[in-house]
């Protein structure tokens, strides 16, 4: 199984750092709203495809990661 964290790059020259899609100027946030909004995996393909489903996992998985250390740390 790949690991999903392979496919984010922190680049203090792209996005000023965000985390990113890695060789893309695609931060997760930007996934993130897409999601939110109500886009499907298949629509946001369709607008950008560059971006798989797996990339698109790989934020949503990087979020959610991002999120639980919030919780421990903030606990």
């Amino acid at each position: 199984m790949e690991k999903l964290f392979d496919y984010i790059a922190f680049d203090p020259d792209i996005r000023f750092g965000k985390p990113c899609i890695k060789g893309t100027r695609i931060a997760v946030m930007d996934i993130l709203q897409w999601l939110a909004s109500g886009m499907t995996f298949e629509e946001i393909i369709i607008d950008y495809p560059i971006l798989t489903v797996i990339q698109i996992r790989a934020a949503l998985s990087f979020a959610a990661n991002r999120e639980e250390v919030t919780k421990m740390i903030a606990a």
